[in-house]
């Protein structure tokens, strides 16, 4: 019984876990983002070397 309250009680380590749960969270969100804007932003790198080069836009 005392080793199921020491382990209830026990929190070391608890707040590097969360701290990775987050990182990992926030990886997760900027993977999507960039496959969603990877459209957008090719589109405008190519834009902008079209405008440099003085070939006209589509």
């Amino acid at each position: 019984m005392q080793l199921l309250k020491r382990l209830v009680h026990e929190e070391n380590g608890q707040g590097m876990a969360e701290y990775g749960l987050i990182i990992a969270l926030v990886a997760i969100v900027l993977i999507g983002a960039l496959g969603i804007l990877s459209g957008g932003i090719q589109h405008i790198f190519e834009g902008v070397g079209n405008k440099l080069s003085g070939q006209a836009i589509n």
